[in-house]
């Protein structure tokens, strides 16, 4: 809902800027409309940061890493067997 606040904010204040005669106007359209391009830019990358992050409840709290990492067997490094040599 803000991204398309901020877009109408953009397009005001250009409309502002286009269409006035006062150099009062002028100013006050060009940094609503630079407020508002900004605002949807960080809006969009708010929701696309959103969509793609994972809920609070899939996170694994800190008690559960370590229990995770506690239950893993240790296993002895394998011995590498000698080299075999070729027959002449």
């Amino acid at each position: 809902m803000a991204r398309w606040i901020m877009l109408g904010l953009t397009i005001l204040g250009f409309a502002i800027v286009f269409t006035t005669r006062s150099p009062g106007l002028l100013g006050l359209g060009i940094l609503i409309g630079l407020v508002g391009f900004i605002g949807f830019v960080f809006a969009l990358a708010a929701d696309r940061v959103s969509a793609s992050a994972r809920p609070e409840a899939t996170i694994a709290s800190v008690d559960d890493i370590h229990a995770m990492r506690g239950r893993r067997p240790v296993r002895p490094p394998t011995p590498v067997p000698p080299p075999v040599e070729p027959a002449p």
